[in-house]
């Protein structure tokens, strides 16, 4: 793979349907821990989301309620924070992450526990990151069907010592397709840069713009535990 780093721009521009994604890092400036997270839909039912703030964490609701048609897996929390860990996903796992830290046991546990999302033929990767803001470091995850079939999960790991103005971007599907090809190899490398907004908008204007639904960028003052966060929606509550 080598050390080459793209910018956010360069990673998406050209991809209308890497699905939904996740980036975490550290910024420039090496003072904040960064996270981003993106949904993106091809059906009726996908886009109708929304992201909502509650306290340090975001969930995802129907953007129109009388058009939800299977909320099982459009509707779920994907940041939490427990402690001084953030937990950012792209489904469900974000629950069972939370239930076992809460009990001391760790990220790749939890994980070990869930596989991709039943929803064949694409048997869609659960993606997963935790930021540990304590000594900041983080990990990221990827639980892929091994076969094609959805008989057997594949478990992927990987954990990162923060460089200033890196960050690592994983999503669901290569590129889109019918069924959906998996995300591939190692989390992509990207730049991060210092300013909160300025991230969001390089994702969100990246992002194909009929399939883009909701983003959410977070940066967390290392020292201070200052957070600023940025959530655009495609569609607005009145």
């Amino acid at each position: 793979m080598g050390y080459e780093v793209r910018s956010m721009r360069e990673a998406l521009t050209g991809n209308s349907y890497p699905g939904r994604g996740i980036v975490v890092g550290k910024s420039a400036d090496g003072t904040k821990a960064v996270y981003a997270y993106f949904i993106m839909g091809r059906s009726e039912n996908s886009r109708n989301r929304i992201f909502v703030e509650e306290g340090e964490n975001v969930t995802i609701y129907p953007y129109d309620e009388s058009k939800v048609e299977d909320p099982s897996l459009i509707i779920y929390s994907p940041v939490k924070r427990v402690g001084d860990d953030l937990i950012v996903t792209n489904g469900d796992q974000t629950d069972t992450i939370e239930e076992f830290l809460k009990k001391g046991k760790c990220f790749r546990c939890a994980l070990k526990t869930r596989c991709f999302e039943p929803d064949a033929p694409n048997y869609t990767p659960r993606i997963s990151a935790i930021l540990h803001l304590a000594g900041y470091s983080y990990e990221m995850s990827i639980l892929k069907s091994a076969d094609g079939k959805g008989e057997k999960c594949n478990r992927y790991t990987f954990d990162y010592e923060p460089v200033d103005g890196l960050g690592h971007f994983i999503h669901t599907y290569m590129q889109d397709g019918n069924p959906l090809p998996t995300f591939e190899g190692e989390p992509e490398r990207v730049a991060i840069p210092d300013d909160a907004k300025a991230f969001a908008e390089e994702i969100w204007d990246s992002l194909d713009a009929d399939n883009k639904i909701s983003l959410v960028v977070c940066t967390v003052e290392l020292a201070t535990g200052a957070m600023e966060r940025v959530v655009i929606n495609k569609y607005k509550k009145a």
